[in-house]
């Protein structure tokens, strides 16, 4: 394998990856019927009451899933780290600013995208997300960049003032199953330049059960798993509290 052993990471990662739960998916199941059932409100305290270490959404413009009243809702609730995604719209920015959760990751996502499907370039945008996170830095936000697994566009986030990165997996779960070391290496390496920035280190999107452990065992400096849509599937069939302590497991280390 072409990486270093596990006690190189171990040296590197200061803390466990933390699970943050994207609950979308619950308010998508809620919005096909109406009412407020399944409630979104009682699946995130849920899932904090089976160690889930954070409550991720992401609400878009047409609320189809996510409304801007869950966004407050959800506020008080959210015990453990609150993290909204999203593209930073001026309605967006307001909305977080007022709402101040511990975290906000800037997702450039097409207001009709079915789910987010590219990162940021960030030597194109770098005067945008600049200015962007400069006002949520100012009002005590942790900010983080959706960002393809290209560790040229790690330096250019890195001058934006971003605190962390979140790293796009679909391409990393979709060659999983076929290669998993060629898979992996763009991640791992765009990991080893953030570490050299000194930015902290987030993943998401289609991680699940299947190929996270592989994952979050070979990224140094991992600090943060946002999963949704594998998750709460995987919920209907094991039942929401054995799935989240499932995740938990993968990512714990030595």
């Amino acid at each position: 394998m072409p990486y270093p052993s596990g006690q190189y990471f171990k040296n590197l990662s200061v803390e466990m990856t933390k699970l943050s739960v994207n609950i979308n998916k619950i308010a998508t199941i809620r919005n096909a019927r109406g009412g407020e059932t399944p409630s979104v409100t009682e699946a995130a305290v849920k899932i904090q009451e089976y160690g889930g270490q954070g409550i991720t959404i992401h609400p878009r413009p047409d609320e189809r899933h996510i409304t801007r009243k869950d966004v407050y809702d959800l506020k008080p609730l959210v015990t453990t780290e609150f993290n909204i995604e999203g593209n930073p719209h001026r309605s967006f920015i307001d909305m977080v600013l007022d709402v101040k959760p511990e975290q906000v990751t800037l997702v450039p996502d097409a207001d009709d995208a079915i789910t987010s499907n590219a990162g940021w370039d960030t030597k194109k945008h770098l005067g945008f997300l600049t200015e962007i996170i400069a006002e949520f830095k100012n009002a005590g936000i942790r900010t983080s960049i959706f960002l393809d697994p290209n560790p040229e566009l790690v330096e250019y986030a890195a001058k934006t003032g971003t605190d962390r990165i979140e790293l796009y997996t679909e391409a990393y779960a979709k060659n999983y199953t076929s290669n998993k070391e060629l898979a992996i290496k763009p991640y791992y390496d765009t990991a080893l330049t953030a570490v050299d920035f000194g930015l902290g280190l987030n993943a998401g999107h289609d991680l699940s059960l299947d190929n996270l452990k592989y994952f979050a065992d070979n990224i140094p400096n991992l600090l943060e798993v946002s999963i949704g849509h594998a998750l709460i599937s995987e919920a209907l069939y094991m039942g929401l509290e054995n799935t989240v302590q499932a995740y938990l497991k993968r990512l714990a280390k030595w």
